[in-house]
């Protein structure tokens, strides 16, 4: 696993599967948070960076349910029984009390009553605001370190040749509505944006940047 700084407080934890798969360890002076816990043969790695960073994990964060992002939940948490979090919207999903939209099956990514729900006070101790981002899933979420200026985005983008990109179609529940979510950028105005599939992207200037993202999404709507 590759472990990168990537801002003050923020490090990105890499591995290559056929496509890269990010997730973030935040440190605040409290602790450790952990945002998506990427697949089972990621938790090994992860604890080495919690030790590497000298500070106890405190929590667990989901930008949402999907088994890339949280396969490493039972691994992690056998070690380290923190609590996990997530977006309410998501968790019946998670659970598979309900499908995901345009599956045919309800999945059990998550034991029934594991996740809880994230509220702005949990994450704010962690440095971290809650953005509700639906689309890729109905309670996908992106969380943004004000003080870096850093979001995780998590699935509401990918990346290519530095640019944001959509996020992938077979996966993505409501392509619409995930190019709509992206906007969030506008908004929070963030200097980097850090993806789960692909690399960071530098935001230089966010209206002009999503714009130019919303356009080729347009342009490219199939699958």
């Amino acid at each position: 696993m590759k472990i990168e700084q990537i801002s003050e407080h923020v490090w990105r934890c890499s591995i290559w599967m056929i496509i890269p798969v990010n997730v973030w360890v935040v440190k605040s002076d409290e602790g450790l948070t952990l945002v998506d816990t990427g697949i089972s043969m990621m938790a090994g790695g992860l604890q080495r960076c919690f030790r590497e960073l000298n500070a106890p994990l405190k929590r667990i964060l989901l930008t949402h349910g999907h088994s890339d992002h949280t396969g490493g939940i039972r691994k992690i948490r056998e070690a380290l029984p923190v609590p996990v979090y997530a977006h309410e919207t998501e968790i019946p999903y998670m659970e598979g009390r309900l499908p995901y939209p345009g599956r045919k099956k309800a999945e059990h990514l998550t034991e029934p009553g594991l996740v809880q729900s994230i509220d702005s006070q949990i994450a704010a101790t962690a440095g971290l605001t809650v953005l509700h981002t639906p689309g890729h899933s109905p309670g996908h979420v992106a969380y943004f370190h004000e003080q870096d200026r850093v979001l995780l985005a998590g699935d509401l983008f990918t990346s290519k040749k530095g640019r944001l990109n959509r996020p992938m179609p077979m996966f993505t529940a409501d392509m619409a509505q995930a190019v709509e979510s992206g906007s969030v950028i506008t908004e929070v105005n963030p200097r980097l944006v850090s993806v789960c599939h692909g690399g960071d992207v530098v935001i230089t200037d966010a209206k002009q940047q999503y714009e130019a993202y919303a356009r080729s999404a347009a342009g490219n709507s199939k699958p």
